[in-house]
Parts: structure tokens; sequence; C-alpha cells
């Protein structure tokens, strides 16, 4: 089985050939330089970056290829699919993002579109991934090599692998490890390119967030997975046009309700919407994330359900409520604790840090104070100054490596040195406690669903402009 770094995509609208742009979800992975991750900060405070929509797939997912500038090639070409302003999109590159796509979906390939179709749809979304990095490039935007290192131990940790375990596994799968890079970099100078470009566009104001609480009143908060089918409309549609969706739509309605397909096999299938290719998957969204014209049809189905025909802002959509859930009542445990980080580097090796997080370690139990120690030897800029402070955290704040380490120790205790992908810790729980988080947590998540509303609608905007003002040529035989 490949690795799974390939993640779900949200799509309410259509891919950006058609008359509005995909809306795929990145899972995301923060560019940053601490030497572990930071506490999660959306329990205090709206990030665009978090719960934005992004139109990308994880790297080695579908766009596992390398860039090729159209001036510097100095291989045999063996046929181009695409011209994307100075870029080239060559035939042996979309062969292998189509074939990652057909693996993926092996369990049910009899179920996916004929072969022009697919490669259609993968190839306007390596057109988008391509205008995107161009305009990036163009920015004067650049992922160093601690970002990019630091990004590939993400994806390795949500693998429930380290790096060179992940690398290992890329390579079984007939991949390069530089291809794999690549593409990572690719990903993440895209998301550095909306991150930048939000910080300007969205932002959430606090009587925003009180105006929305105070529709709800005291109405349980509850989460709907959802999932949809879109026939894209392009703008000004002609009553031609229109009737032709309106023909498709129903006709896939039928088939569904034959039980001739799942709807996630339709929606691969039919869908023109930019998460086509994960079935249509929406993920967990609150009303407040649902457009006004399906919400209150959303609140009064039952898992399963499949929506009639609707006509949106981008065409007919066909909407399936796969489950929900309430999120009232969440008491959490949280803990207190001081850390020590020793990073490996070029310069220090694994077995380096290791001795000097042992040899503080001895100190501390002779009777050394751990926060002297901490300003003093940790490389964990977040908190050196306050002494290796972590303030309070949930269970997984700070990584799985650091929670499992939390779970074993009782307040007061000293863990033994451990590795993670950042270097060797040192971890002093020094209390817990429980909280009842769900009023901090239900205005939170309100923010991030009126912010990520706000994002989806501005990242749409953005994305279409880019492919709008591209020059593309597609040679794809017909």
């Amino acid at each position: 089985m490949p690795c799974t770094w390939r993640s779900s995509s949200r799509g309410w609208a259509a891919s950006a050939a058609g008359p509005a742009n995909c809306s795929s979800v990145l899972s995301s992975i923060t560019i940053a330089d601490p030497p572990c991750p930071a506490p999660n900060a959306a329990r205090r405070s709206y990030n665009p970056m978090k719960s934005i929509a992004f139109p990308l797939f994880l790297a080695a997912a579908l766009l596992l290829v390398p860039e090729l500038k159209a001036q510097s090639m100095t291989q045999p070409i063996d046929g181009i699919v695409a011209v994307v302003d100075e870029s080239v999109i060559l035939r042996s590159e979309l062969d292998t993002a189509v074939g990652n796509v057909m693996a993926q979906n092996a369990a049910r390939a009899d179920q996916l579109p004929p072969r022009s179709v697919l490669e259609r749809q993968v190839l306007e979304q390596m057109i988008v991934m391509r205008v995107q990095v161009d305009r990036a490039t163009e920015m004067g935007i650049r992922i160093n090599d601690a970002q990019l290192e630091q990004a590939i131990a993400s994806v390795a940790q949500g693998n429930s692998m380290n790096p060179a375990q992940l690398r290992q596994r890329v390579e079984a799968d007939g991949l390069s490890w530089e291809e794999f890079r690549s593409s990572m970099r690719e990903e993440l100078l895209v998301q550095q390119l909306h991150q930048r470009m939000m910080r300007s566009r969205v932002a959430v104001s606090e009587s925003e967030v009180d105006m929305a609480l105070s529709t709800l009143g005291d109405e349980p908060s509850v989460l709907y997975r959802l999932a949809n089918i879109l026939v894209a409309l392009p703008e000004g549609a002609t009553p031609e046009q229109i009737e032709l969706a309106q023909t498709k739509v129903n006709g896939v309605k039928a088939l569904l309700d034959r039980g001739e397909l799942d709807f996630a096999s339709a929606a691969i299938r039919y869908s023109d919407a930019g998460n086509a290719l994960q079935g249509g998957d929406l993920e967990w969204r609150s009303l407040d994330e649902i457009p006004t014209v399906f919400a209150s049809m959303v609140r009064e189905m039952a898992p399963g359900d499949i929506s009639e025909p609707v006509r949106g802002p981008s065409g007919f959509q066909l909407i399936q409520l796969t489950d929900r859930r309430s999120q009232d009542g969440q008491m959490v445990t949280e803990y207190r604790a001081r850390g020590i980080v020793v990073r490996k580097s070029e310069l220090v090796t694994s077995a380096q840090a290791q001795r000097r997080v042992e040899e503080l370690r001895s100190r501390i139990e002779a009777g050394e104070d751990f926060a002297t120690l901490a300003r003093e030897h940790s490389d964990d800029t977040t908190n050196r100054a306050q002494g290796g402070d972590m303030g309070w955290f949930q269970l997984n704040d700070w990584g799985s490596g650091v929670a499992a380490q939390i779970q074993q120790l009782s307040d007061g205790q000293l863990s033994q040195p451990f590795e993670t992908e950042f270097g060797w810790h040192l971890i002093k729980r020094e209390d817990s406690r429980q909280t009842d988080v769900s009023d901090a947590n239900r205005r939170n998540q309100m923010r991030e669903m009126i912010g990520r509303r706000k994002s989806e609608e501005e990242l749409e905007r953005f994305v279409r402009q880019l492919r709008s003002e591209a020059y593309v040529d597609i040679r794809l035989e017909s």
C-alpha cells in the first residue's frame, strides 16, 4: 500500500477550466522554523492559513512531476500535452499523474471516467498548480531547505514514519526521492503564495463572531460530513446549456437512485468540482460553512440521504450527507510541562544530541533547576526564554512524540530522553487539569468557520484570475 500523503479536498466550485476554480484542501503544513511543533493556535485566534481550501494535492499524490522550462530542455521531448506560459507539461508527466490517480482508485477502477476524461481532469489540476508555482516564483517566494525538511517530517509523521522510512516507502513505490522533494517544494511555494494573499484579504472581527453566535443561541453545535457532485455551468449560461446540465444531473441522480453507482464513484466519474477525484468529499462542516442555498436542506437530511438536484452559483449540485455529530460538552485534560530540545543538524549528529540531553537530565536529577538549564541549553526558540515552559496544552498539541511521553508521566515526573524528527527531548510534566472547552471551542470554531468561508471565496477568485491570465495551450488529442 502506498503512503496516504494525499489529502481529502473540498469543492463547492467547478474546476478552473470551467466557470469557477477548484476548491481542494491541502492537509495544512505550517511553514515555520521552530524545532518542534507549536501548540494548536486555533483555540486562540483565527489563522486563515489553517482552514483555507487549497487547489492542490499533497506531494506524491497526483503531481509528482518536476517542472520543465521550455527554454532549458536538454533531453528529447516525449510529447507536449500543454504549454503553460514558459513551461511545458509532457505526456510522460501526465501519464505518471494519471497512473497515480488510477492506483489510488484501484478498488473501483471500473467506475472511473474514461481515460480521456480523467486525463483532462488531472491535466487541469496540473495547469492550476503550475500557474501558481510560476506566480510564487515571480514574486520572489523561496522555500529553504529547513522549511522543506520540516514539511517532509510532518508528512512522515502523518503516516506514522520517520523521514528515512518515508524515503524508503517513496522509492519502493517506484518514485524518485528528488522528484518527491521537488514536488513538496512546489506545494510549499504555493502555500506561501496563498498565505501572502490571504494576510491582506481575510480578517474576522470579534463582532462578526458575536453576531454569528447570537443567531445560534443555545442550539447544539452540530457538524455535517458532506459530499457533492457538481455539474458546472459557465457564467452567463444559455438556456440550452442550462437544459443540458440539468439533464446530466438528473441522469446522475437516477443512477444513484437505482444503486448502479455509489456516490463517491459517481463523483469521480461525473463531477466537475475540484474534489471530484476524492469522491466529492467535503469533509466535516458546520451549517455556517455550508452555502446558504444548501444549509436548510442539509439540516433536515439523515445520514446517507442524497438531495435532489439544486441550482447553485456554480451549477447544479447533488449533496450527500454521510454523517453528523454533536460537539457539546467537551471536557478535556490539559497538561502543563517544561521541555528541552537539542536539535539534530549537519553539525550535531543524533548520537551527540542524545548525549547532551542525557547529561542535562543527570544534572537535573542532581538538583539543578530545569528552567535554568532550558534557558541555557534548549534549541527550542519558542519557549527557551521562558525556561522551556510549554504552557497549558491538550495532549496532541505538541505532536505525537511529546504526547506519548506526557501520557506516561505523573505530575512532577521527568521523562527519559526521547527522539522525534525535530531532535532529542527532555520533558518535565508539572501539572494536569480537566477543562470544559465547549465555550472557548465554540467561539474559536465560529471564527474558523467564518474565516474559512471568506478564504474559500477569495482563493477561488484569486486562482481563477491566475488561470485566466496565463497563456495555456492544451494539446491533448480530442
